[in-house]
Order: structure tokens, then C-alpha cells, then sequence
């Protein structure tokens, strides 16, 4: 699965009634998981030992969790929750409606678009675990690292430049709708000072 080595493969179902007991979950929060999840399985454990290579610092494996959604329009707060309540590193691949796409929680929820389950992949790199796992969240997230920036500065650089972009994109609709000249003009301007912004965020 996911072009990870045969050595990683596991098939090990995980119940929801399992994690709603060890993590003794309120009944809004198992409605959530309820309302959008329908199986667990643990599909791969990628770790050290599995790989032959050095265990990194504060990474010594990550597991990927199949995830059978009911409905491709969930909440991400259900993947969110989840990610934070089992304190493991997890890749998440999610699948609905014969479609897939991974998810990983670091710092935000990262994704890939959904696609054909089979054109999913990870590809393993690195020479610790830790430096696999950064890799892989860069997969997940297809974040491009800029010379200087840790993998944490980068996304919260990704993150501000979407908002810009989106803000851009607001105004300058409004921009192209209005009648009146000076309000216009003031769009304009407001535009321009947040392109330039976006293009200072680096």
C-alpha cells in the first residue's frame, strides 16, 4: 500500500469502541467521529528496525491508518481530534466513493487531493526517522521548502500567503463590481499593498 515496503504491512483493525474507551471520549465527541468515520484499520507501521535506518531524535516510527470515510464532505475537526488523541505519528488515508486522498496532521491539517487510490504513494527518504518523517509531511502537504526555513516556518509561510491570495481574490471581485469611482480606486490601492505584502512572505 502506498509503495511503503512489504516489511511495514500490518492489518490491524482498530475499533472506534476502543478509542472512545481509552480516551474516555464525551458523547459529542464520538457523535463527530460517528457522523464521519465508518472503519479504522492500521495498515502500515513504518518504522526504524522496518527500514534499517537510524532512529531519529523524536521520531521512531509512523503508522498509516486507513480510514473509511461515510461521506467525502467531512469535518476536519474529526480528523484533528483524532490525530491529537492517539499520540503516535500517523499518516491518514482516506477513503469514500472508490477515491482517496492522505492526511496528516502538523500543526494544521495537511491534505492531497482526493484522487485515484492506486496514484497514491509515499516515498521513503532520508537517513533517520526523523528525516523520513518531515519528508513525508512535505509529501502530504506538497510543501516546498525555502532555503533557511525549518518545515514549521514554512508552513505558517504557506499558510499566511493562502490567506493573502484569498484576500486578493475577495477584493479584487468587489473591485471589478463596483460602480462607484473612489471606492474603486480604494480597492485597487488595498490590492496592490496586499500583493506586494504577498509577495514579501518568505
Amino acid at each position: 500500500m502506498l509503495g511503503l515496503p512489504k516489511s511495514t504491512e500490518l492489518n490491524k483493525p482498530l475499533p472506534k469502541t476502543a478509542i472512545y474507551t481509552k480516551f474516555q471520549m464525551n458523547a459529542a465527541e464520538k457523535a463527530k467521529i460517528d457522523a464521519d468515520i465508518s472503519r479504522i484499520v492500521i495498515v502500515n507501521e513504518v518504522s526504524a528496525t522496518k527500514l534499517n535506518l537510524a532512529p531519529g531524535e523524536s521520531v521512531q516510527a509512523f503508522f498509516v491508518l486507513q480510514v473509511t470515510l461515510k461521506h467525502r464532505e467531512f469535518s476536519e475537526k474529526t480528523l484533528i481530534t483524532l490525530s491529537k488523541l492517539i499520540p503516535q505519528n500517523m499518516v491518514l488515508l482516506l477513503e469514500c466513493d472508490g477515491q482517496a486522498k492522505l492526511a496528516i496532521y502538523h500543526t494544521k491539517l495537511l491534505q492531497t487531493p482526493w484522487r485515484d487510490p492506486a496514484e497514491l504513494t509515499l516515498t521513503i527518504k532520508g537517513l533517520t526517522m526523523d528525516a523520513v518523517w518531515e519528508n513525508v509531511i512535505v509529501q502530504v502537504g506538497n510543501i516546498r521548502l525555502q532555503t533557511g526555513n525549518t518545515l514549521d516556518q514554512q508552513i505558517a509561510i504557506d499558510e499566511q500567503r493562502a490567506k493573502l491570495e484569498k484576500e486578493i481574490a475577495r477584493l479584487e471581485k468587489l473591485a471589478w463590481a463596483e460602480k462607484q469611482p473612489k471606492k474603486k480606486f480604494e480597492l485597487v490601492q488595498r490590492i496592490n499593498i496586499l500583493k506586494k505584502e504577498s509577495r514579501g512572505v518568505e
